[in-house]
């Protein structure tokens, strides 16, 4: 998917996330939830010795382009994703709110 100096984001749907691996070594994640059409992000972390270099960034913005290209929405209930989307233009078409319903799915897939 992406090959951003040494950085590459794939996506691993039996494990439902997005990794990003750094010169060979996956350093964070991108965990979501499929409901249908809706891709429902939940949580992103980066490891703590990997923080300020921008690859959450990076791995948010590859996860919701594949995402997009698969025609799916994207539902942002992880703060990370929320907060990236907000900032960020391209994406506003296919966002979903977070609802209980949203919610309920998650803590579902997460038994």
């Amino acid at each position: 998917m992406s090959d951003n100096q040494d950085t590459v984001v794939t996506d691993d749907p039996a494990q439902h996330r997005y990794s990003i691996a750094l010169d060979g070594v996956r350093v964070g994640l991108a965990a979501y939830v499929d409901d249908g059409e809706r891709r429902i992000f939940h949580h992103t972390e980066i490891d703590d010795a990997y923080g300020g270099r921008g690859l959450a960034g990076t791995l948010v913005r590859e996860a919701l382009t594949d995402t997009r290209a698969a025609g799916k929405r994207i539902v942002p209930m992880c703060p990370y994703v929320r907060r990236w989307v907000s900032s960020h233009e391209g994406f506003a078409d296919v966002l979903d709110p977070v609802t209980p319903a949203v919610i309920r799915t998650v803590e579902q897939a997460l038994r």
